[in-house]
């Protein structure tokens, strides 16, 4: 019988590429993921992995241990599910990762309603941008996240998780009323030679913002950088910089004097937000709650 728990790191080592990685995601030592891996190797009795440079790769072997571990941990979601939903009450621990705009907007009164609904169930959240919240969803670190996709800036999916979608919000510029520019010209076009605010570097809402701003003609001027559109918000009320803000971020804001917001022209952009889980586990009573609470706070809030 092999070991489940040496067949986890096989398939993490599949997923990440390094023993460095696994071992950093599973808080282990490197050199205690390779002696579980030669134990596996020894279990099974085939050599698993194969050095390519100074990286190893699996074999054909292990690919095909890998798929049949995918197939177990879903089982096993499965299980872990249905012990749950045999018990009376919902209880346990389910932990979630957010998203800024939508820790503003929905996230509170969503986890306020599962207090009510379930006082034996322990919520713990987590701030992270999706490229950090679905790998953490994979290795079980986590058991819901809510994510972002921008227009035309796919995000890829691991074939484990699954997803709900719970809204579209639309995706607004944002630029000092000081700049006095008239709304009959090409706004956008505009603001080319204006200080602009984004996102970190390789982050999505970047990607897609200076994509919108290079169809428009021109390269943006980015002066600030930072994760937090609350900043990019005060900024441009401040009459530092044009910004792009979703529609989430600005409901959460008190009105702002001296900020003009407009859609974009001529086609309104919207941001998909979704609910993601590991395939298998939207049985369990802790996580289906998580998913339904979203699901109405979103329609409640007006967010559908």
């Amino acid at each position: 019988m092999y070991d489940l728990h040496r067949l986890r790191i096989l398939r993490e080592l599949k997923r990440l590429g390094t023993l460095a990685a696994v071992a950093e995601a599973m808080s282990y030592s490197p050199s205690s993921i390779s002696q579980q891996l030669a134990q596996l190797e020894s279990e099974v009795g085939v050599r698993l992995l194969e050095p390519v440079g100074r990286r190893v790769q699996l074999t054909f072997q292990a690919e095909i241990l890998v798929r049949h571990t995918d197939v177990l941990m879903e089982e096993l979601e499965r299980a872990e599910a249905e012990i749950a939903a045999s018990l009376s009450e919902v209880t346990g621990t389910v932990r979630i990762a957010y998203f800024q705009s939508a820790a503003l907007a929905l996230v509170p009164t969503a986890i306020a309603r599962m207090h009510m609904k379930h006082p034996g169930l322990r919520i713990e959240g987590d701030e992270l941008e999706p490229e950090l919240a679905l790998p953490a969803l994979t290795s079980r670190k986590l058991d819901v996240a809510i994510a972002e996709e921008y227009p035309d800036i796919p995000e890829s999916r691991p074939a484990e998780l699954e997803q709900v979608e719970l809204f579209r919000d639309e995706l607004f510029l944002a630029y000092p009323a000081t700049l006095n520019i008239t709304k009959k010209t090409n706004v956008l076009k505009s603001l080319s030679t204006q200080p602009w605010a984004m996102e970190p570097d390789g982050s999505a809402s970047r990607r897609w913002s200076i994509a919108v701003c290079r169809k428009a003609g021109f390269d943006p001027d980015i002066r600030f950088t930072s994760s937090d559109l609350l900043i990019h918000a005060r900024l441009v009320a401040a009459g530092l910089a044009a910004a792009f803000l979703p529609n989430l971020v600005l409901s959460a804001l008190p009105p702002t004097e001296g900020v003009q917001i407009l859609s974009l022209t001529p086609k309104p952009q919207t941001r998909r937000i979704f609910v993601t889980f590991r395939r298998g586990a939207d049985q369990h009573p802790a996580v289906l709650c998580t998913l339904e609470t979203l699901v109405e706070t979103a329609a409640t809030l007006g967010l559908t």
